[in-house]
């Protein structure tokens, strides 16, 4: 099988004209009837999109998820009629009353696309540059599953060679995380990501000269893209034929990626709204869509008017979609029988089941020593490396201190990298000083499937990366992020390196579990139960943050209760206990020392460690009563970051020892002592708790 490009020269007819003028209107109408929406980006986008999805891309419109498609990411998401109009055309499910709909309660077309919502939308885009990072992610992906699957086979001969087209604007290109996405993909040399940009001159502010001059053609030629030029036709629209030229010339170019820069006019050819910024973000208003038909030769009394001849042709499609994927199949059956190990493994994969006797391979830990959770991870992932192999990732030029090397001898880098332990197929990941898009990355590998990523920094740099994260939390994404140095306990870098409210800030994301185990046996736990969550057991997926230690920790027994959030570590001695000490991390140890001192006090003191509130807060009432049990009042919860979080859990009679500023420049244990961090903090809360309880 070869994908490859067997010819430049485009079959170019009035119907696809007529199909494409079709979709200008149907983007002017649709916003037009809702009365908001962006018109002018979907209509003058129209050729590239319909070039892409009709004369370009392998796809099957009738199976959006077939493993062997191109991918398309529109990363100018706010111009979602550009999709929403090829995926109706191509027969992807879309009907017109779904466009008729547009931006309205229960419609499939919301105002941005949505993974999950629509089918053939292949990931949630709207935060400008995001999508640019998910097609780089999808790239890398599409090599790492070649290197599991058919790491021989001659470049464009494999059933997992496929390309990643994206879309973007000049606002995907200004925001910074374009930058950081494009340098690792040039980096990478992933030649198999084409990216078109639309170089229409319009941001909401006006023309964009009004603040961006620099060179984008050659910005991308010094990060190693292959960069084109596509002229407009004489009478301003985009030129189809010289658009799949160049798209032909981009496939062929399989050592970089492409970068193709395409001149357009926003809201082409309406009379007076083209080339204005107020066609970027506003309906044309009736007189102008009236205006814009009669120049395309539409009745301009009618409204989302689509002819039978134009749909029956573009939903040709579907018969070519299905003669691709029988000639796709066929060569996928001939890889199964040449390869029945490896198929076998990609049915597991495939089924997004785990090996057999992979928990055998986890670590444990000797109670009492200490240990840096940070350091259990990464024994974690050496222990699992060599036993599920879809499993890789790194590290945002941290690894040493996140320990997140997977494999020191096998580095994802491209054939020409003169690093020793350069691998296009390999383990560790070197995402370098790119935080926002390494998180945007691992979602476009995620969305791309057959593989299980995650990604290293510091917890205080989870910042730079929230953006990302939320959108992993919005598409229920099976993501990873390792956050090491998770409090002041990282000591003398200083406040600017110590988070504070970054845990409390992380739990307000619907949909993100943040996990902070209090040793190393519960790291173990932790991971295993993050991996068992990326089946199809849990339903939804979800993205999960690991929050560990740099300094060392005692090690408790293992007790398999972590994996419910919450549970009692250690239990009240001579007697129902008169108060409950909630700790996580590294503060657990602070709980157990201020147990031991209200016991020798005759006060039965309960701990409770709580690794996980969005995985205790899966359990049933039954459950969590019985930890947390409703008759003790007197609780003191103890987390060495703001308190936001723990409120609901002490109550009104409760105590929170927590950090309520910004920390300093110190030791560890100087910190932690100054900040009253300390047994003898949460023994005097313990009792003040127990005070108002009784009030």
């Amino acid at each position: 099988m070869s994908t490859k490009p067997t010819t430049t020269e485009l079959d170019w007819t009035d119907l696809d004209q007529r199909a494409v003028d079709t979709a200008r209107i149907l983007a002017a109408d649709a916003v037009q009837k809702v009365g908001n929406g962006h018109p002018g980006t979907a209509m003058s986008l129209a050729p590239a999109a319909y070039t892409l999805f009709q004369k370009v891309m392998r796809h099957d419109p009738a199976d959006p998820e077939w493993v062997g498609r191109d991918r398309f990411v529109l990363s100018a998401g706010h111009s979602s009629l550009t999709l929403y109009t090829q995926l109706y055309l191509g027969g992807f499910g879309l009907e017109l009353a779904d466009l008729e709909a547009f931006r309205t309660w229960g419609s499939k077309t919301p105002g941005h696309p949505e993974y999950g919502h629509t089918a053939g939308v292949e990931t949630t885009t709207g935060p400008l540059g995001q999508g640019i990072a998910n097609a780089v992610g999808m790239a890398m992906a599409a090599r790492y599953e070649r290197g599991l699957f058919d790491p021989e086979a001659p470049q464009g001969s494999s059933p997992f060679d496929h390309m990643v087209y994206a879309i973007a604007g000049d606002g995907c290109l200004q925001e910074g995380i374009s930058h950081e996405a494009s340098a690792l993909a040039g980096h990478q040399k992933l030649g198999n990501l084409v990216l078109l940009w639309d170089d229409n001159h319009i941001s909401i502010e006006g023309d964009t000269e009004t603040a961006v001059s620099e060179d984008t053609l050659k910005r991308y030629e010094a990060y190693g893209w292959h960069v084109q030029r596509v002229e407009q036709q004489p009478n301003g629209d985009l030129d189809p034929k010289a658009l799949f030229a160049a798209l032909a010339a981009a496939k062929a170019e399989t050592g970089r990626p492409s970068f193709i820069a395409m001149r357009s006019i926003i809201a082409w050819p309406a009379p007076h709204a083209q080339g204005t910024e107020a066609a970027h973000g506003s309906a044309l208003g009736d007189d102008e869509v009236a205006a814009t038909k009669r120049v395309l030769g539409f009745d301009p009394e009618k409204s989302f008017d689509v002819s039978a001849e134009v749909l029956a042709h573009t939903r040709k499609a579907l018969d070519r979609g299905r003669e691709a994927k029988a000639a796709w199949e066929k060569d996928f059956s001939a890889w199964r029988t040449a390869n029945p190990e490896r198929a076998a493994e990609f049915d597991r994969v495939n089924a997004n089941e785990l090996p057999a006797g992979w928990e055998d391979k986890l670590p444990a830990f000797e109670t009492g020593k200490g240990v840096a959770t940070r350091a259990a991870s990464g024994k974690v992932l050496e222990a699992l490396g060599s036993v599920i192999p879809e499993l890789w990732g790194g590290s945002a030029d941290l690894a040493g201190s996140n320990n997140t090397t997977i494999d020191k001898h096998s580095s994802f880098l491209p054939k020409g990298n003169p690093l020793p332990e350069a691998d296009p197929y390999g383990r560790t990941v070197h995402f370098g000083i790119r935080e926002h898009a390494m998180a945007a990355t691992m979602n476009g590998i995620a969305l791309h499937g057959h593989t299980r990523i995650y990604g290293g920094t510091f917890l205080v740099f989870s910042d730079y990366m929230r953006n990302a994260v939320r959108l992993s939390a919005l598409m229920h994404l099976p993501v990873t992020y390792v956050w090491t140095h998770d409090s002041i306990g990282l000591g003398e870098d200083g406040p600017t390196h110590q988070p504070v409210e970054h845990l409390a800030s992380l739990r307000a994301i619907p949909g993100l579990n943040v996990v902070r185990p209090a040793d190393a046996n519960e790291t173990v736990i932790a991971w295993r139960e993050i991996l068992r969550r990326h089946t199809k057991v849990y339903g939804k997926g979800a993205p999960h943050g690991l929050a560990l230690t740099r300094q060392g920790v005692p090690t408790y027994e293992r007790n398999e209760d972590a994996a419910k959030g919450g549970y009692v570590l250690f239990e009240a001695e001579g007697g129902q206990p008169q108060v409950v000490l909630i700790g996580t991390g590294s503060e657990v140890q602070l709980a157990v020392a201020a147990r031991e001192a209200l016991q020798a006090e005759g006060i039965p003191a309960r701990v409770v460690s709580m690794p996980s509130v969005e995985w205790f807060e899966e359990q049933d009432q039954a459950y969590k009563d019985s930890v947390l049990p409703p008759s003790v009042q007197a609780r003191v919860a103890v987390e060495a970051g703001i308190g936001l979080t723990w409120h609901r859990y002490v109550g009104d009679a409760g105590r929170i020892v927590s950090l309520e500023h910004f920390g300093a420049s110190a030791d560890a244990k100087v910190l932690f002592r100054e900040f009253g961090f300390t047994p003898e903090a949460v023994t005097a809360a313990a009792k003040d708790s127990i005070a108002a309880a009784a009030r």
